[in-house]
């Protein structure tokens, strides 16, 4: 009798939380261990991971037409770079059997545009259904930091890349406490 082999989908990674939790910094140490056990490991991060991602993640963080997103736009602005991704990068990835390791996800939807914003948060995960047509995580890792250390954090990074706060980032703390209460 014949044994057939088959390939087995890669493992999709998700690293959540607010605002300088460590996620930027666990991404790549995760990585680097997968990859040290000859895994083959795909990194992305939203939103960006592709040219329309990333053109989308700059109008998110950094327009400068000084005109205020509204949480509908924004919601929708993030889930076309995610679906984007997913079709771009994710799907073909897990397809080839490689792990995925994303800075941010799904989860980031519902904290951020769902709790964060006031957004209808089961509307927000079904429109986000829609943008992954099915790619969901194997593993979501939450990383939690009170929203003071995190924003010490994001401020000593900011200052060493001499970068400026960007537009989520300066966003008032009862936003970011309101997400952080949605993560958890």
């Amino acid at each position: 009798m014949k044994k057939i082999i088959t390939k087995r989908r890669g493992l999709f990674i998700t690293l959540e939380g607010p605002e300088g939790c460590g996620k930027s910094t666990q991404a790549p140490l995760l990585v680097a261990r997968l990859r040290g056990t000859g895994y083959e490991v795909v990194c992305v991060r939203e939103p960006g991971g592709t040219a329309t991602g990333e053109a989308i993640r700059h109008i998110l963080q950094h327009h400068e037409s000084g005109e205020a997103v509204c949480p509908e736009a924004e919601l929708l602005l993030f889930l076309a770079s995610r679906a984007q991704l997913v079709r771009q990068v994710i799907r073909p990835a897990l397809n080839r059997g490689a792990c995925v390791v994303c800075d941010r996800f799904a989860d980031s939807t519902t904290a951020y545009q769902g709790y964060g914003r006031g957004l209808d948060v089961e509307q927000a995960i079904a429109l986000n259904e829609f943008a992954v047509q099915g790619v969901m995580p194997d593993l979501t890792v939450l990383l939690d930091v009170d929203i003071g250390t995190g924003f010490r954090r994001l401020e000593k990074r900011n200052r060493e890349r001499k970068v400026r706060r960007d537009r989520i980032e300066r966003a008032a703390r009862t936003f970011h406490e309101r997400v952080r209460r949605g993560y958890l």
